[in-house]
């Protein structure tokens, strides 16, 4: 199936019903008074988090949803039905977003959750309602509300409690294959993950943890180039990132730039992110000599001036593997615990995923801004020159002067 992973849609939540105008006809009773009832209410449109779903290709092609309307009053003070609910499921870690606004609505981070983001419209009332002391035949009823309208985007991002960064070929694909059971396509090319893949790692019988491998990083990343800057969001929620570094690349380029480029690459798409929990991995350890073994890892310490953990392992021959995951294992133990009797730590947490979801989205928004330009034509707005303003088409006479100001 293919994975897509955020899709824009519109959302229209049924009308309410009108009111009925109805008097009441019956043999032997004269002047009947008014029994018109009321409209029923438009149906709603719900969001809901399903586990079994891992994309959002459902929403791809189909992109208009309309709720039911809610029936007209009837005759003998009959309230209309109301309009069937509408619910859309979503995997679960969806982003709603208001596209006009950039609004956040919800997040569906638990299956089953639910989420409203279009109301149904209200109903309309009928003569009923009207009747007084005074008007005791009333011929006025309300029509339906119109339903809530919505332009939505839909952001997914994988939960996984674990994250891999690295440059293509660093090993992530083989690391996740060797310590779980995913089976993610694996080569001697780069880009060979061309999407995010979760494996799930099984440390005792009743412990595990989830791993997300996203594609490759390259230089220039943050900037759009690759295909590792539309996924790092799916890093955004992770508890822990792994930093694979490949200590023996076949293009016999220097491991310590490599480790340096994925640094730099994180810390400008988010600097939040980059202050995540984060272990440095050394891969394909295998691959070197033993004399060359201990220069090769001080290397590359000493150039990203590391203070945090390093492990040095050989993920395709699996040493030094499962140190690394009970290790893992006892890290995010260690960390729910602290969640759970440390409110300080808790509030500092959340601060940081806060920042972490704002600085992840307005870097996104700024590239797909800078797409939408390029489709214009214009490759950035400072290509926009003085020529491009033409004064004989603006007719201000009627309206407010604007007066163009350049930074």
């Amino acid at each position: 199936m293919k994975f897509v992973d955020e899709v824009s849609i519109r959302v229209k939540a049924g009308d309410g019903g009108n009111g009925c105008m109805s008097f009441r006809r019956e043999k032997f009773i004269e002047n009947g008074g008014p029994n018109g009832g009321d409209g029923g209410d438009g149906g709603s449109i719900y969001m809901m988090a399903d586990e079994n779903l891992n994309t959002l290709v459902d929403y791809r092609y189909t992109r208009h949803f309309d709720a039911e309307r809610g029936s007209n009053g009837g005759s003998t003070d009959c309230t209309g039905k109301k309009g069937e609910d509408l619910i859309l499921r979503v995997p679960v870690g969806t982003t709603v977003i208001d596209s006009a606004t950039q609004e956040v609505i919800g997040d569906l981070t638990k299956a089953g959750q639910k989420l409203m983001v279009a109301h149904g419209g209200w109903h309309g009332l009928g003569n009923t309602r009207f009747k007084s002391s005074t008007n005791r035949a009333p011929r006025q009823t309300t029509p339906g509300k119109p339903g809530e309208q919505r332009d939505l985007k839909l952001e997914m991002k994988v939960l996984a409690d674990v994250g891999l960064l690295g440059l293509p070929n660093a090993g992530k694909s083989t690391f996740i294959r060797s310590v779980s059971a995913a089976k993610p396509k694996v080569a001697d090319y780069p880009f060979t993950t061309l999407v995010p893949n979760l494996g799930v790692v099984s440390v005792d019988r009743w412990k595990s943890f989830v791993v997300a491998d996203i594609p490759g990083l390259i230089e220039g990343a943050s900037d759009g180039a690759g295909l590792g800057i539309r996924f790092l969001k799916h890093l955004s929620r992770t508890r822990l990132l792994l930093h694979l570094v490949d200590m023996a690349p076949l293009d016999e380029t220097s491991a310590p730039d490599a480790a340096e480029v994925i640094v730099n690459e994180l810390t400008k798409f988010s600097p939040s992110l980059a202050e995540r929990d984060r272990w440095l991995i050394l891969n394909k350890c295998d691959q070197i000599l033993d004399e060359e073994h201990d220069a090769r890892v001080k290397e590359i310490v000493d150039r990203l001036e590391w203070t945090g953990p390093v492990y040095v392992i050989s993920a395709i021959a699996k040493q030094n593997t499962e140190r690394l995951c009970h290790d893992i294992m006892r890290y995010l133990e260690d960390r729910a615990d602290r969640l759970a009797n440390d409110p300080a730590y808790k509030e500092e947490l959340a601060d940081l995923d806060q920042r972490i979801e704002d600085e992840a989205r307005a870097q996104l928004q700024a590239l797909d801004d800078q797409r939408a330009l390029r489709r214009s034509g214009v490759k950035s707005v400072h290509d926009i020159g003085d020529d491009d303003w033409d004064e004989e088409d603006v007719d201000d006479e009627d309206g407010p002067e604007i007066i163009y100001v350049r930074d």
